[in-house]
């Protein structure tokens, strides 16, 4: 089938928060509660997907390719149906991180199974899931495209030493996008966002996950090793800019809306949201700072107890095949995390789809890469004395 760019008139990240519906439980879980942590040789229970061609899958709305004419077909999915004779009920259950935490946390602590096969969230959530020993290992020999596709900037997080619980979905960057036209100047750095003549015209995100990782590569942090006094150092720094009026608001996922009405000329941002503002507005551009921005993951896990652990590792390493990463980046819009995907987008016969393989927010060329880093995650000793401090300086 041909591949044809889709922008979604809604983006797939809705609105962030460092602490959400599964604040208290999450909290207990991250802190290492003892109850709660599954021994490696507890995670599996007798896999049935030679028998049973079937897996349920749990992701966000709006981040798979779907059908022009009937928005419930899955053209990638379907697919996958067709070839391998698996059947996968996708269910578009995740709408935040710690909501949906919260939501199946009860089944994983007693050891018991959640219906889910797969599941899709960002790599500071993943983290939380890895330590407590909630996922399992996925066996690599089943998944030839994920070790000969993905992309090297993405092979091991710290959280996550060579992927082995995690493998990434779509990725993204936090960095920054501004209103070239109305600001009347190029933003090259952090530390632009405070100059006088975006002063109450700027807004941040409010998650502290989302946040933090950009404001210390601001101050020179490298972020794979950041410490406490780091993140001391940017809340005092944030809150001086709160109390000067320089900053306007903490924001979701509705940045976008202040952006677009020209009531904010800059913000910190997401990539894959700013390539659908683009389409109706050239004016509107994103960078990546000179001192760098954080590449994170939206990823897949297969959950302790899952029953079709063999079935769930062949999805994964389908839309690892270049072909189909292609097809699935020309919709999404986020970074693909296939480079070899480029060379299909790029042979592509239609001229919007060819250009997508140039465009550096879904396949980042040389220079950005070298300014993209993963970040170490918050461990969870440290994250409930830093969401206490960061939610004050947000108002969450």
């Amino acid at each position: 089938m041909p591949l044809t760019p889709r922008t979604s008139p809604l983006s797939r990240r809705t609105l962030l928060r460092a602490l959400g519906g599964g604040a208290v439980l999450g909290g207990l879980a991250g802190c290492g509660v003892p109850a709660a942590y599954v021994s490696a040789g507890d995670r599996a229970v007798p896999d049935r997907s030679a028998a049973d061609k079937w897996l349920t899958w749990a992701n966000w709305p709006l981040y798979i390719d779907t059908d022009d004419s009937d928005s419930t077909r899955r053209p990638t999915l379907d697919a996958f149906r067709k070839g391998t004779g698996i059947a996968v009920d996708y269910v578009e259950e995740i709408n935040d991180n710690d909501e949906f935490f919260g939501k199946i946390s009860p089944a994983l602590m007693n050891h018991q199974q959640t219906g889910r096969d797969l599941i899709v969230v960002s790599d500071w959530m993943c983290a939380r899931f890895v330590r407590l020993g909630w996922v399992q290992e996925m066996d690599r020999e089943r998944q030839p495209n994920v070790a000969k596709y993905l992309d090297p900037l993405l092979r091991s997080p710290a959280f996550d030493p060579g992927r082995r619980h995690t493998v990434p979905w779509q990725s993204g960057i936090t960095g920054i996008a501004y209103n070239h036209r109305k600001l009347g100047r190029e933003i090259r750095h952090v530390k632009d966002l405070w100059a006088s003549d975006l002063k109450g015209r700027v807004t941040l995100l409010s998650g502290l996950d989302e946040a933090f990782a950009l404001l210390m590569q601001g101050n020179g942090v490298d972020i794979t090793r950041w410490t406490a006094d780091d993140f001391d150092e940017v809340c005092d720094q944030v809150e001086k800019y709160v109390r000067s009026g320089r900053i306007r608001r903490f924001t979701g996922n509705d940045y976008t809306k202040d952006l677009v009405s020209g009531d904010v000329l800059a913000c910190q941002a997401y990539s894959g949201d700013v390539i659908q503002l683009q389409a109706d507005n050239p004016d509107i551009r994103f960078v990546v700072p000179e001192e760098g921005a954080e590449l994170w993951s939206d990823s897949l896990m297969i959950p302790d107890r899952a029953l079709h652990k063999t079935n769930a590792e062949r999805l994964i390493d389908y839309y690892y095949e270049p072909e189909v990463a292609a097809e699935l980046a020309a919709w999404v819009n986020y970074v693909c995390p296939v480079p070899a995907a480029r060379e299909v987008l790029a042979a592509s016969k239609d001229e919007d789809t060819a250009a997508l393989a140039e465009n550096p927010l879904i396949f980042p060329d040389a220079e950005m890469r070298e300014r993209l880093v993963i970040a170490r995650d918050i461990t969870s000793k440290e994250r409930v004395g830093f969401a206490k401090r960061w939610n004050a300086i947000v108002g969450l």
